[in-house]
Order: structure tokens, then sequence, then C-alpha cells
């Protein structure tokens, strides 16, 4: 599965949704609805590390998965959909955590401004994945202390995003 840059997702255009394609919406950094997934055993969490043909932030280590919703699908259906999609898993219980707002540059003059419904499901090391490859080239269970000291570390090893919801969200989400 391959990005379509074309495609349409919705953004904030003078207050309201819009179609905008997936591209132009990250070009002119509009804010746009997103799902993020985190997925806990213990204190460990299952991370993954983008595909290094991802359009931004390839290479780069990041929550269990992350989307767009399509035009009128639930945060909560895209959520189970995108881990299918980009880890084959599947039959895990989501607990909607936090409806956050962020924005960061995700390099090659591109700009995520996410409105995320962060879910967050507990499993055991049991779970079943399966990457896409053409979404996911590793992923791994790290404990959240010893990731924060990666993070600290090597901030570029992981996206934006990754790095706000733990900086900022940690509380919020409960992990």
């Amino acid at each position: 599965m391959t990005t379509d840059l074309t495609a349409h997702i919705p953004a904030w255009i003078d207050g309201k949704l819009t179609p905008v394609g997936k591209l132009e919406t990250h070009q002119r950094g509009l804010k746009h609805p997103a799902v993020s997934v985190m997925i806990m055993c213990g204190d460990e969490m299952l991370i993954q590390q983008r595909a290094l043909t991802k359009y931004h932030t390839p290479g780069r280590w990041a929550n269990a998965c992350c989307t767009h919703p399509f035009w009128d699908e639930d945060p909560k259906d895209c959520a189970v959909r995108r881990l299918e999609e980009e880890l084959g898993i599947n039959g895990l219980e989501l607990h909607h955590r936090a409806n956050l707002e962020y924005r960061a540059d995700v390099g090659n003059d591109l700009i995520e401004h996410e409105v995320v419904d962060l879910f967050v499901a507990w499993s055991d090391k049991s779970l079943s994945v399966t990457p896409n490859v053409d979404e996911v080239m590793n992923w791994r269970w790290v404990t959240l202390a010893d990731l924060l000291a990666e993070i600290g570390s090597d901030p570029d090893s992981f996206t934006p995003w990754f790095k706000i919801y733990l900086q900022d969200y940690a509380e919020t989400l409960k992990l």
C-alpha cells in the first residue's frame, strides 16, 4: 500500500471542514483531524519505525499507528482500520484517552497541524504483529523509562508528534 498524496482528507479552512489533498494539507500546515493509537503491556509500549518510503519522517520511531480518517469516518473505526493496515493487529479493545491539538514541522517544508483522537489499548507480548512493509520497517516493545531516555539522547530518531504526546500528554494518557 503506497500513500496517495493527492487523496483528499478533511481540513479546516475558514472554520469549515473541506476536502483538501493530503500533500497540500501538509504543505499549507492546515489543521486537520487525525487518529493515533498507543499499545501498552504493563510499563512497556509497542513502537514502530516508519518505512523509509514514507513521504515525511521516514525511518523515525513513533507510536503503534497514526493516520488521517476518511471523510465521515468514526475516529475509533479509523484507529481499528489503521492498526490492521499498518501492523496487522486485530481484536484489541481501544480506549479513547484524549482529544488534543498540536502543530509540528515534520521536515521538507511540511507541517502537521492535527486535532488528534488518541486511543490506548492494552495487550500482552504474545500480540500478533505483522507489519506492512510499505508502512513499517521495524517494531519493538520498550519500557517508558527507556523510551524517554532514548528520546532524550537521540530526539531526531522519533517523530515530532510522538515526542509531543509523551512529553506534554503522558499524564492525560495515564500511561
